[in-house]
This record gives C-alpha cells, sequence and structure tokens, in this order.
C-alpha cells in the first residue's frame, strides 16, 4: 500500500481511497447510458440495428435493450418476443419526443435523444452527449435467492414524480426467421425485454424497494434493468441493471 501510495498523485491518491471506502454493491447509474432498440423480427431494416445493438451491449457504459414491438405481427411474421406494452413504450416516447409516428427500428438514447437504429454516427453521437447525464445512483443487492434489494439515492426532487421501472430481459435469443420479410434470415437479438413493471415511485428522497422476482413473474430471464425516469416519458435520472442470480450468461 505504501508502494502504490508513493506511485499515485495526490489526487489519485484519494479517488482510489474514496474507491475502497464505497465498497459493497455497485451503486450504479453515474455515466451508464440507456439505449433503447425498438425493433421487430418482422421489419427488414431492423437486422442492422439489431447487430448495432449486440455490440453496444458488450460496453461498460451502456445498458443495451431490445423492445420488440407488435404493429409488425400482421406482415406474414409474428414476433415471437413482441408485446404490446412495448409498443406502448414506443409510443410514450413518440408522444414525448414530440414525434409524429413511431417507425422501426428506432434507437431512443438516455430517453431524450432518438435516430434511425442503424445509424451508427447518430447513435453514437447522442450516447456521447447523454453520457454521465444520468447521475442518480441506484444500488442493487440480493438478499435472498429470488429477490432484489434496490437502493436509490436521493437527489434534486423531479418536477413531475418519476417512475421506477424494471424491464426483465433474456440475453440472447437465435432465430429462423420462416416467413415475412426476413424469410430465410438468422437473426440474433440481445437483451430481449420479455417484461415490463412499475415498481414503485421517486420523488428525490433516498427509498429502497425489497422485490421478490417471483411475486412479479420474473421466472426465466436472464436480468433485469433498474430505470429512474418521468412518469410521461423523458430524460433519465438514472439506470442499471443486473444478471439475476442463479442464471447463466
Amino acid at each position: 500500500m505504501v508502494g502504490l501510495r508513493k506511485s499515485l498523485s495526490r489526487s489519485a491518491w484519494a479517488l482510489f481511497v474514496a474507491a475502497l471506502l464505497l465498497g459493497g454493491p455497485a451503486a450504479a447509474g453515474s455515466g451508464k447510458v440507456l439505449v433503447e432498440l425498438f425493433t421487430s423480427q418482422g421489419c427488414s431494416s431492423c437486422p442492422p440495428a439489431d447487430r448495432f445493438l449486440d455490440e453496444l451491449a458488450e460496453r461498460d457504459d451502456v445498458i443495451a435493450l431490445s423492445f420488440h414491438v407488435d404493429y409488425w405481427n400482421y406482415l406474414g411474421w409474428r414476433d415471437p418476443y413482441s408485446s404490446p406494452e412495448a409498443t406502448a413504450r414506443q409510443r410514450g416516447y413518440r408522444k414525448a419526443l414530440g414525434l409524429r409516428y413511431v417507425y422501426t427500428p428506432q434507437m431512443v438514447i438516455g430517453g431524450i435523444d432518438q435516430a434511425v437504429g442503424s445509424g451508427r454516427g447518430a447513435v453514437l453521437s447522442a450516447i456521447e452527449r447523454r453520457r454521465g447525464k444520468a447521475g442518480l445512483h441506484i444500488a442493487v443487492s440480493h438478499p435472498a435467492p429470488g429477490e432484489a434489494l434496490v437502493t436509490i439515492a436521493a437527489g434534486a426532487r423531479p418536477n413531475t414524480p418519476a417512475a421506477v421501472l424494471l424491464f426483465a430481459y433474456d440475453r440472447r435469443h437465435t432465430t429462423e426467421i420462416r416467413r415475412g420479410e426476413n424469410q430465410g434470415v438468422k437473426l440474433v437479438n440481445r437483451n430481449v425485454v420479455r417484461a415490463h413493471r412499475r415498481i414503485g415511485t421517486w420523488n428525490g428522497e433516498q427509498m429502497t424497494i425489497r422485490l421478490s422476482l417471483k411475486q412479479l413473474g420474473i421466472t426465466g430471464q436472464d436480468g433485469c434493468a433498474i430505470v429512474v425516469q418521468p412518469e410521461e416519458g423523458g430524460a433519465v435520472y438514472g439506470a442499471t441493471a443486473f444478471a439475476i442470480p442463479g442464471r447463466n450468461g
């Protein structure tokens, strides 16, 4: 330790000591950018965006989620991971962002920027703009099997109530498309959201939420994301993701 101190500047040593003192459950959310892809296996324009999200999911500074909408299902292929909840979330963004219509593939970055899902330059620029903006600290621990303890730090009181949302996701799916616009294509979808749950309301004060994943219907997924965001949509105050204990991946 003494040798290490000699090799560090005073400011770097202070940061190192602070990191030691803050050990324990990760206080996440400061700097991680939430990227949401609204996609469909029935959309021929979506596979490049799906591949791009797969890349983004490997980044340590990004929480990347796939929301499969259901309005493509009547065009020859029913996306098995589609849900009306995913469509409703995208339509909420349409209103919050002042857009005239919804479309696929669409990426929403940090709840406030949006771009065509395959538009790498626009998406990467938006990630850079949002980096560090969602600074609300969220810690997750697991006091018992099948349980999660979510602690949200205090922060500036929001102008409108903030929803605490949980999205349970499957880490990866590979699907051979047999009909529709993507017939004959093998698609890989990453971090596919399978369950949407509202678990609380944040008003700026520190709060702790104890969750039973089974009671929430979270029984087969690989991970969960926790998102704190205004009720009506908009800029994400904080987000984190965790692997469900006991699941592979």
